[in-house]
C-alpha cells in the first residue's frame, strides 16, 4: 500500500509515495519527476520522514534533473531484438559451463522496472531495451540474472559472485542507471 506524503525544499512542494514491503533496506526511487521511498514492513513512518527530510535537498535536485531530461523512446527493431537473443545466448552458455547453472527458461521482452529478472522457477527475463547497449553490459545483465540461480538475493556471496567473473561490474551497473 502506497500512502502519499509530501516534502518542502527551497520553496517547493515535493510529494513523494511511501511503500512498505518484505525488504531490508529503505531507500528512493525517482522516475519520471515522481518520487517513491521504498521501506521496510517493520520501520515507523517517523523514521522513513527523518529519511526523507535528510535527504530533501538530493531528492529537490534529482526531481529537477529528473523532468529535465529529454524523453526518449528509442526503436528497437526485429533485427536489433534476434541480435540481442544471439547475444544473450551466447552469454547463457557461457555463464552455464562456468556456474554450472541452467536456467529453465530465458526469455527477451520488454520490462518496465528492470534490465533483467530470474524467478524462483529459474527463469530469466532479460530486457528487450538491451537491445540499444553495449555488448558488455548484456553480459553484466546475463551474468547477474545467472548467479541469481545460485542466490536468489543480492547478499555478500551473491556480489561475490558476480565480482569473480565480472571484477568491473559495479561500472556496468552504474552505466546502465545513467
Amino acid at each position: 500500500m502506497e500512502k502519499e506524503n509530501q516534502i518542502y525544499y527551497n520553496g517547493e512542494i515535493i510529494p513523494y509515495k511511501i511503500r512498505k514491503s518484505k525488504i531490508k533496506n529503505m531507500y528512493i526511487c525517482i522516475k519520471d519527476g515522481n518520487v517513491l521511498v521504498k521501506a521496510p514492513n517493520s520501520i515507523k513512518n517517523e523514521t522513513i520522514f527523518e529519511f526523507v527530510e535528510k535527504k530533501s535537498k538530493w531528492i529537490y535536485e534529482k526531481v529537477k534533473q529528473d523532468k529535465l531530461k529529454p524523453i526518449i523512446h528509442e526503436q528497437i527493431t526485429k533485427e536489433d531484438i534476434i541480435k540481442l537473443e544471439q547475444v544473450v545466448k551466447k552469454y547463457i552458455y557461457k555463464y552455464m559451463e562456468l556456474l554450472k547453472e541452467v536456467p529453465n527458461k530465458v526469455r527477451i521482452r520488454d520490462i518496465k522496472y528492470a534490465w533483467g529478472t530470474c524467478s524462483s522457477n529459474k527463469n530469466i527475463t532479460i530486457n528487450q531495451k538491451l537491445a540499444n547497449k553495449q555488448e558488455h553490459l548484456i553480459e553484466y545483465v546475463v551474468l547477474h540474472e545467472m548467479c541469481h540461480l545460485k542466490y536468489m538475493n543480492h547478499s555478500e556471496k551473491f556480489w561475490s559472485l558476480v565480482g569473480k567473473y565480472m571484477p568491473e561490474y559495479k561500472e556496468y551497473r552504474k552505466a546502465l542507471k545513467e
